[in-house]
């Protein structure tokens, strides 16, 4: 192994150069790696966020307005009763769910201030069906409702404190008996910010006898296009009467989406790994260049091409992999700080999608090294000796 020993030798001559070197893989490893582990976790976290609605279709009336769901005040066109018949009819054995929605003042207590926030009405038999509690009991009676854990939090909400609805109270006074878990991004019902009362309380309140949108919950993911395709055929033959979404077909865009994007921003670290590559097989250009007599003297006592030109490999894998698992280590702190401080939650990069990331940045960079030393270390291997020897 002693060509081993002469490529250990010559990177620590030239220790700087070797340095500035190995630098530039540092920084593609580093880039490529964290750029992964960033995109990787942020459809992790979409994926959770929107994980209780990939098995729904959610039907909003045309033109008019529902938001597509997520929730935007009273809308000035709505679903019939008939129309959600019609709904319930041919997506059985599914269960179709209507949602009531308006914008409304209210207070939080005695001498608070006056807020606007969303409120829903929704059958006691449907909430759990959508909504899970992270405290509390599910409201039954017409006097309670639930808030969400976001609307807690902002307003000082417990289970047991009261909501007056209206310009003062008009609307009436509702307990809480529940706040619901943080759903993030929901297409259905957005919740987090939002009061949750139940729909013969909305009805006598508001005096609505139609529905804002309905959300059908699919048994069978496979059936989603099925029922999709029957409720747009039985509302909408003559004209287009409601917009009907399949949510999976759409959480499936937004991760494609997603991807692109990841692909996108590593494809950015992959240049400035391609650039190290450049610095690397700059040096060992000038590597070859400044031990051209000392190649010579090798061959005239016997070294043979591949024994040369495996010296020069040899210098370039150090570098490659000097750089890989320094800029692994780096990749692995940047990675953590980085899902820390955008995400606010490191349990996404604690999993093999996102750790793998780091692997592929190391391999890749070692792979760079080696690719960029094959042309220098050729031509080391193919000088001729005597010319090489008579070189000054």
């Amino acid at each position: 192994m002693i060509f081993w020993e002469i490529a250990k030798r010559n990177v620590r001559i030239h220790l700087l150069r070797s340095f500035l070197a190995m630098l530039g893989i540092v920084i593609g490893v580093v880039a490529i790696s964290t750029m992964g582990i960033l995109g990787n976790s942020m459809v992790l976290s979409v994926s959770d966020s929107l994980r209780t609605v990939g098995d729904s279709v959610i039907v909003t009336p045309h033109a008019g307005g529902g938001g597509m769901g997520f929730g935007s005040g009273t809308t000035s066109f709505t679903i019939s009763e008939q129309e959600f018949q019609q709904i319930k009819r041919v997506s059985a054995p599914n269960v179709a769910i209507p949602v009531l929605r308006t914008s409304e003042r209210m207070k939080l207590g005695v001498g608070s201030e006056e807020i606007v926030a969303l409120v829903y009405g929704l059958d006691p038999d449907d909430v759990p069906l959508m909504l899970n509690l992270v405290e509390g009991d599910y409201s039954r009676g017409n006097s309670g409702c639930l808030v969400g854990a976001t609307f807690a939090k902002d307003n000082n909400v417990r289970v047991g404190s009261r909501i007056s609805l209206g310009k003062d109270g008009e609307k009436g006074t509702l307990r809480v008996t529940g706040i619901i878990e943080e759903r993030g991004m929901a297409f259905d019902v957005s919740t987090d910010s939002a009061v949750v009362a139940t729909r013969d309380w909305f009805d006598g309140t508001y005096n609505r006898d139609d529905y804002d949108q309905v959300v059908v919950k699919v048994k069978n993911l496979d059936e989603i296009a099925d029922v999709k395709t029957a409720i747009e055929k039985q509302l909408n033959r003559r004209e287009t009467i409601v917009d009907v979404m399949d949510t999976r077909k759409t959480m499936e865009t937004i991760f494609e989406a997603f991807g692109q994007i990841t692909t996108f921003v590593s494809a950015i670290g992959g240049i400035s790994m391609i650039v190290a590559g450049v610095s690397i097989l700059n040096i060992m250009m000038m590597s070859v260049t400044e031990r051209i007599k000392e190649i010579g003297i090798m061959r005239s006592i016997g070294a043979q091409r591949r024994e040369v030109m495996s010296m020069f490999l040899y210098e370039a894998a150090i570098l490659g992999i000097l750089g890989a698992i320094i800029g692994g280590v780096m990749s692995f702190v940047g990675g953590y700080a980085i899902s820390s401080l955008m995400l606010q939650t490191t349990k996404y990069f604690f999993v093999p999608s996102s750790l793998i990331q780091i692997v592929y940045g190391m391999a890749f960079g070692i792979v760079v090294c080696l690719i960029c030393g094959i042309y220098p270390a050729w031509r080391a291997a193919n000088l001729n000796p005597i010319d090489a020897l008579r070189h000054e």
